[in-house]
């Protein structure tokens, strides 16, 4: 079949004019005044960490410093100096907000804009320029620690949620710094895993997210990966940062490295990396006290520039990017002045939580469960009362308040009686090591089949939690089951009150054996500050669950695409791994190899019913530079008000090379009343039906027939049109 190109206009623009141009001519001149003015020792002292989280201004010239937190989920409590420690200030509690895969199964870009704008509004108020975060990592494997940071399995969702989060958070003149960029889907072997992935899986699965985040969200920082990919370390990768990030998509502003991910002086100097962080002083690789001036691109990069072993133009360029970002940010005199922990704040918080909560299975309509009724209801599980906002490596946080589920639960059914039982117990949160629980595991386990007795209800609180081993930085998962003889406890649980619902708490799929004896199951995430209020909303029935999975949920871990080609496509060999499963990650996997899947990506219930009906397209026939608008009619068909994410898949039945068997490709999430309808329309450009060529080293549109499916998971299809693509 005849291939053909397309070179629309965005495309070309994007290739000729930079993505970003929100500085203007002026402060390019200015910028260039300041450049001749700083010595060279002074250029070189901007491109490197003088603390933790912070780079040097130049006080002779009154250019301010730059100071960073961590905070992809709320701005992290302030760190000591020169070392991990906590600073001890009595003023650095914030608003905890949900993780980024409750954002994510929310569906809801206008919402991704709140959650941004208010975050942004926090770190700006605790003096911050660059927030580090969000993280758009494609979910590749149930057992990474770190997914729970990330958006989900799919390239257009993580693409569709990070852009309005970015233009949140920078909208108060807080640079938001996207990470990690790229290929940084395990934590395991981290610092030094070696990823050999093909240019096609790179571009169609890994990179879309990012690219988003540059040219659509016009991101000011982006932030390096660990590991490697084709031999050379992500933040220094010459392909990566100067052939992709700043040649093709024109980046604009600052890449800094993660902390210690930087490892030579000349890959960092003339591969893209502009501020080097945590190097020698990360506490994880070395721990050396005030050893900043023996930073990459310290002295040993200033004595390459001054020998001339490297033109001072590089230099020049990084302190350019870093100017850029100070009249961004710390030199914008119209940025405002940020707020924190206000209602409006933790109103948002709610509000993601809320619609993040996926609700999985629901026999004889087990949820909601009446407020009014004097019933007995047993929670059991630590996760009822463990706070979750510490803990997980560097996006744990210091938040003002957390509400435990348990505490919302008790707030919200005050006309029941409320039994709880710990059921399990884990050891406290540390970064790196597991530390036991001190506590008798079997009479806690004996303790909670008790108290299920005794309940007309229960509801289990339990999953995964961010010690490490769990859902946690810095290393991945060791079992895909439930840690803590949880699945032992589950079926205890059923057998002495088969009266019983499950809420997981985590970041990650987990098997399920006792998935058939439960009568209703919800996902809930890291909630945040409000969890146990948001919990309590959707239990009780304020709230109808309309969150959708962001990632597939395998019946077992070998149906995940990358344990079923084996070691060396996860973990690795520790030296390599092969990305065997090449673009089919997640439901592409499942769709295409006819693998059922525990539960599809995008799949989520409602205390209501939706009936989709009447799909049109504006045409029947298309070229690649079109733009393609669907129009179909939803109803809310039950007596409850809810939400609905009507998704659109793509299916391109013959083409030249492998495709999976259907693609996301747009969602909308629509809100009715009990028995409202409404017509919904959705619009998708041709060119996102593309493939990338691996012999054209570009995007490709063959012309012929795509099926447009409408569904309600990537597995639930309710509506699906032809249409054909012309040459």
């Amino acid at each position: 079949m005849k291939k053909i190109l397309f070179f629309l206009m965005l495309a070309v623009v994007s290739q000729i004019v930079p993505a970003q141009q929100q500085t203007d001519a002026a402060t390019e001149r200015k910028i260039d005044k300041i450049i001749k003015q700083l010595t060279l020792k002074e250029k070189v002292s901007m491109c490197h960490a003088q603390s933790k989280f912070s780079s040097p201004g130049v006080p002779r010239l009154g250019i301010p410093e730059i100071w960073m937190s961590d905070g992809p989920h709320g701005v992290r409590g302030e760190i000591n100096w020169d070392n991990w420690g906590y600073a001890g200030w009595t003023n650095d509690s914030i608003t905890a907000f949900p993780a980024l895969t409750a954002l994510a199964a929310s569906f809801n870009p206008e919402l991704a804009y709140e959650y941004g704008f208010a975050l942004g509004e926090e770190a700006r108020y605790r003096k911050k320029e660059i927030l580090l975060g969000p993280g758009v990592n494609i979910y590749r494997t149930p057992m990474n620690g770190r997914n729970f940071e990330y958006m989900g399995e799919d390239p257009y969702l993580a693409s569709t949620i990070v852009v309005p989060y970015i233009k949140g958070v920078q909208e108060n003149g807080v640079a938001a710094c996207v990470k990690h960029y790229a290929l940084n889907n395990q934590e395991k072997w981290r610092g030094h895993i070696n990823v050999n992935v093909d240019d096609r899986t790179l571009h169609e699965i890994y990179l879309p997210a990012f690219k988003a985040a540059v040219q659509e969200g016009e991101v000011w920082a982006l932030m390096g990966a660990y590991n490697k990919y084709n031999g050379q370390h992500a933040t220094t990768n010459k392909v990566l940062m100067n052939d992709i990030l700043k040649g093709d998509w024109g980046f604009d502003g600052v890449v800094v490295s993660d902390w210690g991910s930087a490892h030579d002086t000349d890959e960092s100097a003339l591969n893209g990396l502009d501020i080097e962080m945590g190097s020698w002083t990360n506490g994880l690789t070395a721990s050396r006290d005030f050893a900043y001036d023996e930073y990459y691109l310290a002295n040993a990069f200033y004595n390459k520039l001054k020998s001339g072993e490297i033109d001072e133009s590089v230099v020049d360029d990084k302190v350019r990017r870093i100017l850029r970002l100070m009249f961004r940010t710390n030199m914008n005199p119209e940025r405002p002045m940020g707020r924190m922990n206000n209602k409006e704040h933790h109103d948002v918080a709610r509000k993601v939580a809320a619609e993040g909560i996926v609700l999985l299975k629901n026999e004889e309509s087990f949820f909601p469960i009446d407020p009014e009724k004097k019933i007995t209801i047993a929670v059991i599980g630590e996760n009822a009362t463990k706070q979750m906002t510490i803990g997980g490596g560097s996006s744990e946080l210091k938040a003002q308040y957390e509400i435990s589920p348990l505490k919302g639960i008790q707030n919200r059914f005050t006309n029941a009686t409320i039994l709880h039982s710990m059921g399990y117990a884990s050891g406290p949160s540390t970064y790196g090591r597991v530390v036991p629980s001190t506590l008798d595991q079997d009479s806690l386990h004996q303790a909670a089949v008790e108290t299920a007795r005794k309940a007309d209800v229960v509801l289990f609180i339990g999953g995964l939690n961010k010690n490490h081993h769990q859902d946690c930085e810095g290393g991945d998962r060791l079992s895909f089951n439930l840690p803590y003889n949880q699945n032992e406890l589950l079926l205890d649980l059923t057998e002495a009150n088969p009266n019983t619902g499950v809420i997981l708490v985590s970041g990650n799929a987990v098997a399920m054996p006792w998935l058939k004896d439960i009568k209703g199951l919800m996902q809930a995430w890291y909630l945040g500050s409000d969890a146990g209020y948001a919990l309590a909303d959707v239990i009780s029935g304020e709230a109808n669950p309309s969150g959708k999975l962001p990632f597939s949920f395998p019946a077992k871990l070998k149906d995940n695409a990358a344990h079923h080609f084996g070691e060396l496509s996860y973990p690795g060999d520790s030296i390599n791994q092969y990305y065997k499963e090449g673009i089919l990650v997640g439901y592409r996997w499942h769709d295409t190899k006819n693998i059922k899947p525990l539960f599809p990506f995008g799949y989520g219930l409602s205390y209501t019913t939706f009936e989709y009906s009447d799909l049109t397209t504006d045409q029947k026939s298309y070229m690649q530079t079109d733009k393609i608008t669907l129009t179909f009619s939803l109803k809310n068909t039950g007596n409850t008000s809810g939400a609905e994410v009507a998704q659109l898949y793509v299916s391109d039945p013959k083409s030249s090379v492998m495709r999976p068997a259907k693609e996301l490709k747009g969602f909308k999430k629509v809100f009715l009343q009990a028995g409202e309808s409404t017509k919904v329309s959705i619009t998708v450009p041709v060119n996102s039906f593309a493939f990338y060529s691996e012999e054209e080293q570009n995007w490709v549109v063959e012309p012929g027939k795509f099926n447009l499916l409408v569904n309600s998971s990537s597995a639930d299809n309710q509506l699906s049109q032809t249409i054909t693509v012309n040459q």
